[in-house]
Protein backbone atom coordinates (compact mmCIF):
# COMPACT_ATOMS: atom_id res chain seq x y z
CA UNK A 1 0.00 0.00 0.00
CA UNK A 2 1.02 3.39 -1.45
CA UNK A 3 0.60 6.94 0.88
CA UNK A 4 -0.96 9.21 -0.93
CA UNK A 5 0.96 11.75 -2.65
CA UNK A 6 0.14 15.34 -0.95
CA UNK A 7 2.17 16.85 -3.64
CA UNK A 8 -0.21 17.80 -6.75
CA UNK A 9 1.34 17.68 -10.38
CA UNK A 10 4.60 20.27 -10.33
CA UNK A 11 3.67 21.40 -13.49
CA UNK A 12 -0.12 22.07 -12.74
CA UNK A 13 0.96 23.31 -8.81
CA UNK A 14 3.53 25.85 -10.71
CA UNK A 15 0.98 26.97 -13.63
CA UNK A 16 -1.22 27.91 -10.25
CA UNK A 17 1.58 29.65 -8.75
CA UNK A 18 2.44 31.65 -11.76
CA UNK A 19 -1.09 33.12 -11.73
CA UNK A 20 -1.02 33.44 -7.92
CA UNK A 21 2.21 35.64 -9.01
CA UNK A 22 -0.02 37.74 -11.74
CA UNK A 23 0.21 36.20 -14.83
CA UNK A 24 3.63 35.03 -17.03
CA UNK A 25 4.69 38.69 -17.17
CA UNK A 26 4.57 39.77 -13.56
CA UNK A 27 6.08 36.21 -12.65
CA UNK A 28 8.71 36.31 -15.10
CA UNK A 29 10.21 39.86 -13.54
CA UNK A 30 9.88 38.27 -9.86
CA UNK A 31 11.35 35.55 -10.51
CA UNK A 32 13.86 36.85 -13.09
CA UNK A 33 13.07 34.27 -15.80
CA UNK A 34 12.21 34.75 -19.46
CA UNK A 35 8.32 34.75 -20.14
CA UNK A 36 8.94 31.78 -23.24
CA UNK A 37 11.50 29.92 -20.61
CA UNK A 38 7.99 29.92 -17.88
CA UNK A 39 5.14 28.83 -20.93
CA UNK A 40 7.94 26.39 -21.41
CA UNK A 41 7.82 24.76 -17.56
CA UNK A 42 4.50 25.12 -17.83
CA UNK A 43 3.55 23.16 -21.28
CA UNK A 44 5.79 20.79 -20.00
CA UNK A 45 8.32 21.44 -22.68
CA UNK A 46 11.07 21.55 -19.69
CA UNK A 47 11.33 19.80 -16.71
CA UNK A 48 10.01 21.80 -13.43
CA UNK A 49 13.24 21.49 -10.87
CA UNK A 50 13.38 21.60 -7.09
CA UNK A 51 15.09 25.06 -7.42
CA UNK A 52 13.20 26.44 -9.51
CA UNK A 53 9.82 25.46 -7.38
CA UNK A 54 12.12 26.77 -4.78
CA UNK A 55 12.62 30.34 -6.16
CA UNK A 56 8.95 29.90 -7.24
CA UNK A 57 8.13 29.86 -3.24
CA UNK A 58 10.62 32.84 -2.12
CA UNK A 59 9.01 34.74 -4.81
CA UNK A 60 4.96 33.82 -3.42
CA UNK A 61 6.48 34.45 0.43
CA UNK A 62 7.84 38.24 -0.58
CA UNK A 63 4.75 38.80 -2.22
CA UNK A 64 3.27 37.66 0.79
CA UNK A 65 5.19 40.40 3.14
CA UNK A 66 4.41 43.36 0.26
CA UNK A 67 0.48 42.31 0.76
CA UNK A 68 0.44 42.52 4.37
CA UNK A 69 2.45 45.49 4.48
CA UNK A 70 0.27 47.25 1.41
CA UNK A 71 -2.77 46.24 3.75
CA UNK A 72 -1.03 47.49 7.02
CA UNK A 73 -0.91 50.75 5.65
CA UNK A 74 -4.87 50.73 4.30
CA UNK A 75 -5.69 49.91 7.67
CA UNK A 76 -3.29 52.25 9.62
CA UNK A 77 -5.04 55.30 6.95
CA UNK A 78 -8.52 54.20 6.89
CA UNK A 79 -8.60 51.75 10.10
CA UNK A 80 -10.13 48.47 9.47
CA UNK A 81 -12.45 47.04 6.82
CA UNK A 82 -16.12 46.87 8.08
CA UNK A 83 -17.33 43.71 9.07
CA UNK A 84 -18.62 41.64 5.49
CA UNK A 85 -21.60 40.19 7.27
Amino acid sequence: MTAPSTMPDPQEHFAHCIQVLGGTTAASRRLGIDERALRRFINGERPIGAGLMHDTAKALSLMIAQATEAEARITAAFGPAPDAS
